[in-house]
């Protein structure tokens, strides 16, 4: 079974179109999302209408919960109040631009979902088991306390924008990264591709890939420029593939 996981596209139409093309051609045989379809970017409705179109089984990120659901702020909790007040300007543009109709569809996504295959169960959530807005980062604290209370051997997560894979004990916990608004330093688009094999006498059943995916970064960063509410700061993250 292969699964491509993908997160955190905010807007980025240009990440996920060339993101769906590279998993095309490497046989998979599921494709989830772990939320923030949309903030920060210039195209909402494309990218939630292309997630639909593609079926893809998706689940409600804090972004998503807020503009669905006509909340004030994101849910982001940004310390700075600079990084504050450009995200209440990017929920400004996104709660204006977005339709009703994927408005409601954002509302109603599941908070999580649970898959089995074979004797493996997967648990998917946003930010973590606990909150959908906690971040998991690699070797944290609070990583470590949701795994030691995890019941499922798979935890998929995403709202850091930064992908890895961590195993604590015989638990993983599999952080699927960001399509449309990287953290790695590093323009391109990344998702996650979690193989699991059927063979139940394999040492090594799992393994998981970071892919990386370069699109046309320049047209989604021009185009944040051209918007008049988007603040340009958000073209350079864009470009720069930074979380600053």
């Amino acid at each position: 079974m292969r699964i491509a996981v993908i997160s955190d596209i905010h807007s980025n139409i240009y990440a996920l179109q060339s993101v769906f093309d590279d998993i095309d051609n490497r046989n998979i045989d599921l494709v989830a999302c772990t939320g923030d379809l949309v903030g920060y970017g210039t195209k909402p409705n494309e990218v939630i209408d292309l997630i639909r179109e593609n079926k893809v089984m998706t689940i409600m990120g804090n972004y998503d919960d807020a503009i669905g659901n006509y909340k004030i702020v994101c849910g982001c909790d940004y310390q700075d109040p600079k990084d504050a007040e450009k995200a209440g300007l990017s929920m400004h543009f996104t709660s204006t631009e977005t339709t009703k109709e994927n408005k409601e569809y954002l509302s109603n996504l599941p908070k999580e979902a649970t898959l089995k295959f074979n004797d493996k169960t997967i648990r998917l959530v946003h930010g973590s088991t606990r909150l959908i807005n906690e971040y998991l980062k690699e070797d944290s604290k609070e990583a470590d306390e949701v795994m030691s209370n995890l019941v499922e051997d798979i935890l998929i997560c995403g709202h850091t924008h930064i992908p890895y894979a961590k195993y604590y004990g015989d638990k993983l916990l599999v952080n699927a990264g960001s399509v449309g608004k990287p953290k790695t330093n590093n323009p391109n688009a990344n998702y996650v591709v979690i193989d699991i094999n059927n063979d139940e006498k394999s040492s090594d059943r799992v393994k998981v890939e970071i892919i990386e995916v370069i699109y046309d970064f320049e047209k989604a960063a021009r185009e944040i420029e051209e918007n008049k509410i988007l603040p340009n700061d958000f073209a350079r993250l864009i470009r720069e593939g930074s979380s600053k």
